[in-house]
């Protein structure tokens, strides 16, 4: 399969294309309901129901999973909608309707694993002239694969440890404990373990890093494209980076 490629078709027929299991890890965000007209006829996003909406959803990514890679991950952004006037959601004016966990939960209820929710927190998000609410500052992030065990680095995408956590380990874990940065003759010390080392005792050996969490500050980029709701680079990297292993390829 070509790589460093853009297809540009409907979405359901492009992975009808591909072949099966050619794809280790694929990023999308799909255009939330309701919320932005792209003028193209049969366009996602414009169903007249969320359950229509829903079900045109998961017959893309039930395509997509044959085209993914029995290791593979599935990365996908998605937010919320308000019900609004002339909307027939099933729910009042005004209600939230609850998109991306409709879409997750089924999903899997179409054979998707879910593994995780991952809250994409921005610190610039678009205003909103709401004033009976909090304004939004979130998306959702899910992680789904096709299996059980799958590709994951979490060392590629792991956070430094606070300070007020590094600061906490050197003071010692109680009576008896000692933390040593560094033994003598030997150098740093690294990992957790219980030994006596030059005459150190390292009951709780100071890490770096720890594992990435499941709220991530990445703000908006500017965009000077063509593209109203492109997401900043920095979030498909992180997906990437932790989804897909060297030489793999990315949808």
């Amino acid at each position: 399969m070509k790589t460093d490629v853009i297809i540009n078709r409907d979405a359901l027929y492009a992975l009808r294309e591909l072949p099966s299991e050619s794809v280790n890890c694929c990023v999308t965000s799909p255009p939330y309901y309701g919320l932005r007209d792209y003028g193209l006829d049969a366009q996602i996003g414009q169903e007249d129901t969320p359950e229509q909406y829903i079900d045109r959803l998961v017959e893309v990514f039930r395509e997509l999973r044959r085209v993914l890679k029995d290791d593979g991950t599935f990365w996908l952004n998605i937010a919320d909608t308000y019900c609004g006037t002339g909307m027939k959601a099933g729910c009042k004016q005004k209600d939230l309707i609850g998109i991306p966990w409709l879409l997750a939960f089924a999903l899997r209820s179409d054979g998707w694993y879910l593994r995780s929710d991952i809250i994409w927190l921005k610190e610039n998000p678009m205003p909103e002239s709401c004033r009976d609410r909090p304004s939004r500052c979130y998306e959702h992030i899910f992680l789904l694969t096709k299996s059980k065990k799958y590709y994951y680095d979490a060392a590629a995408i792991a956070e430094p440890i606070a300070p007020g956590t590094a600061a906490r380990y050197r003071q010692g874990r109680g009576a008896g404990h000692k933390y040593a940065e560094e033994v003598p003759g030997q150098g740093k010390v690294q990992g957790i373990n219980k030994t006596r080392s030059g005459g150190y005792y390292d009951d709780a050996l100071m890490p770096t890093t720890r594992n990435k969490r499941d709220v991530w500050l990445i703000n908006t980029v500017p965009y000077k494209g063509g593209h109203f709701a492109a997401y900043p680079p920095k979030l498909a990297e992180t997906c990437i980076l932790a989804g897909c292993p060297a030489g793999g390829v990315v949808l």
